[in-house]
């Protein structure tokens, strides 16, 4: 072969990139390459430095709910593009690929389960599918979560990861912050524990409905939670912000949420608060009965 084309191949070879998945990790925090097996049996939290990890609705399921559990609902609903809204491009384009990329048909899925053996309606959030954005859909599915949990007289548990109200849908999704907040009031009328947990990112529109309304407010440790985006409050307020700003710690000091809970101790404390505010509940309930 003349050197030309060994040169050639070489450089074919150089510009095709790898289909084969990688089996390093490297954290986002302390920059330590590990094996995927290793954070795998660590949950996706860094055994270094304790970085969390995002993971996928799938992967949060698998760790919460116990085995065989999980059923989940409303598979088939999906968005649509009312608007024939386009930026780079089209929102209908935007879909697929969301949905291609993690075989999902939204950002949220839905499902009944039992954590250490307490029933509960879970909804999750998964980041990958157009930055866990709210939408009409979503909304839909979470509503549909808590009138089964009202219906099951079960308690209801949304772990978010998302990035804030859908923008491909305006007005549709940010009505979705008024739909889900009004039906939470129902669920509260009928006694049922609502439990909020906060993973990284909780943002913008999701953080300023459903994911502060919480009975039980929690966050995964170094989660962002917050409305706007840092940059955004720097330039409006004209000065630096403090240290650990939006962090679920700097929130959990000046008393914006409840806890801080580790994600190998999650599956526990849940089930531990599930049934510690199902029994206050059902109390309650029955001592209002009783008065009526």
């Amino acid at each position: 072969m003349r050197f030309a084309e060994i040169f050639s191949s070489i450089r074919k070879m150089q510009s095709t990139p790898s289909e084969a998945p990688s089996h390093w990790v490297k954290c986002g925090a302390c920059q330590s390459l590990m094996y995927y097996k290793e954070v795998e049996q660590c949950l996706n939290v860094c055994p270094k430095c304790g970085f969390h990890m995002r993971i996928s609705a799938k992967q949060r399921i698998e760790q919460l709910c116990d085995e065989g559990s999980f059923v989940e609902f409303d598979t088939k609903l999906a968005p649509i593009d009312p608007l024939k809204f386009v930026d780079k491009k089209s929102y209908k384009k935007r879909i697929e690929e969301a949905q291609e990329k993690t075989g999902k048909n939204s950002s949220v899925v839905c499902g009944s389960c039992k954590i250490n053996g307490v029933s509960v309606q879970l909804v999750v959030f998964d980041f990958a599918f157009m930055g866990g954005s709210l939408g009409s859909v979503e909304g839909e599915k979470i509503v549909r979560a808590i009138h089964r949990a009202i219906a099951n007289k079960e308690g209801l548990i949304i772990i978010s990861a998302s990035g804030g109200a859908r923008m491909q849908e305006s007005t549709f999704s940010l009505l979705q912050m008024s739909k889900t907040s009004a039906a939470l009031t129902k669920l509260a009328d009928a006694k049922l524990p609502y439990i909020s947990v906060l993973t990284d990112p909780t943002m913008g529109g999701v953080s300023a409905s459903f994911a502060f309304l919480g009975d039980i407010i929690m966050a995964e440790p170094g989660a962002l939670v917050g409305f706007a985006g840092q940059r955004v409050i720097k330039q409006t307020i004209g000065a630096d912000l403090p240290e650990g700003f939006q962090k679920a710690e700097f929130l959990l000091e000046h008393g914006l949420i409840d806890m801080i809970v580790k994600r190998s101790d999650m599956k526990k404390v849940l089930s531990d608060l599930l049934t510690l505010l199902g029994e206050s509940c059902h109390k309650e309930a029955f001592e209002l009965k009783l008065k009526a």
